[in-house]
């Protein structure tokens, strides 16, 4: 965590000292990337300089107790408790700041479901998901805003990813990431047996135009009709979709929910500098692995997370060994429950890593 925070407050410096360039600041474009980067970092960054700046205050007081003046000592050893108190205060609220990793605090972010092993079943099982983020997002009043999907006969979906925006969003369902595994009565089976479907599902960052450089020659844009609208309501076809495939990663990107192929074109490349940064900041969670291990937060998305099991109304969170018998409420939007459990490990994880501050 403090490299992470050392990381954070090297590039908010630099920041800082690129708005006050004259170069910089007769660029307006230029000006407007560093502001908004910079602003991105503020609050985090300027946090961790007051802490670093009580510790220091902390070793000169120490210092100041080990002298052989008596008043001097005396005036140390009654300053040190409060400034002790105030260095806990501002290393729990740095704590509370990055829970769940250095992107925590962004208010964007794409979630892409996919049905599994299943069939039919697995598909109706990913519709199931959609619709839960989605009432979740209204009960948070955050923005859900359909990208593209695959959507099948039965009203399921082989496929469909969202882009969501509110403050915590990222923060919140980035827990979502991974394996979610389905027990129940399918409505097409006649003999009443419980069959196991799964879907994954996968929360990204979206991320700042200035995070990601996407030139215009490493990618192609084709353009091409497709039926429009997640489970398929909108069945005519529109000249609108747009296919994206990003040269040296191969990822590629459908978006045909808009009617306009400029606003079709803005949404994918947006999914686009996510799928990026997400792909680097895997390679580099890959690397502290060992590191990060504990942490519910890792987004490991080949580990199966969760079982939503339907006869016993049993919804159970693998990682944190959490059974509620309230699923009816879950997958009616009532995620907080489940989700504040896994902060709270997540919390309590980081604490234990950290060990004690002297």
């Amino acid at each position: 965590m403090r490299e992470m925070l050392e990381e954070k407050l090297t590039r908010f410096e630099h920041l800082e000292n690129q708005m006050s360039d004259p170069k910089v600041q007769s660029n307006s474009n230029k000006m407007a990337e560093v502001a908004r980067e910079h602003g991105s970092l503020a609050k985090l960054a300027t946090k961790y300089r007051r802490f670093k700046g009580i510790c220091t205050e902390i070793d000169e007081v120490r210092e100041m107790a080990t002298s052989n003046d008596p008043e001097e000592r005396e005036l140390a050893e009654s300053e040190l408790p409060a400034m002790l108190d105030t260095r806990e205060n501002f290393w729990n609220e740095l704590l509370e700041m990055t829970i769940g990793g250095e992107d925590a605090n962004r208010s964007k972010c794409v979630v892409e479901i996919r049905a599994g092993t299943g069939g039919d079943e697995a598909a109706l099982f990913a519709r199931n998901l959609y619709e839960m983020y989605k009432r979740y997002c209204e009960i948070r009043n955050w923005k859900f805003s359909p990208v593209e999907s695959s959507p099948t006969e039965l009203g399921g979906f082989k496929e469909v990813t969202v882009s969501i925006s509110g403050e915590g969003c990222y923060r919140d369902l980035q827990y979502e990431s991974g394996g979610h595994r389905v027990q129940r009565v399918p409505e097409t089976e006649t003999k009443g047996r419980i069959h196991t479907s799964a879907a994954t599902v996968a929360v990204l960052p979206e991320v700042e135009d200035v995070e990601v450089d996407l030139p215009a020659d490493a990618y192609e844009v084709e353009r091409y009709a497709a039926s429009s609208g997640p489970g398929g309501q909108h069945v005519n076809k529109t000249a609108s979709a747009v296919r994206i495939t990003h040269h040296e990663s191969g990822i590629v990107i459908k978006c045909f929910e808009e009617r306009s192929q400029h606003k079709n074109l803005a949404k994918g490349l947006r999914l686009l500098k996510s799928k990026l940064y997400d792909h680097y900041q895997q390679t580099q969670k890959q690397e502290r692995a060992d590191a990060r291990k504990t942490l519910v937060g890792s987004g490991d998305r080949s580990q199966r997370i969760r079982t939503y099991n339907f006869p016993e109304n049993r919804v159970t969170d693998h990682r944190i060994n959490l059974t509620l018998y309230k699923l009816d409420q879950i997958v009616a939007g009532d995620l907080q429950p489940v989700t504040d459990a896994l902060i709270e490990h997540d919390r309590q994880s980081l604490r234990d890593s950290m060990g004690d501050l002297d």
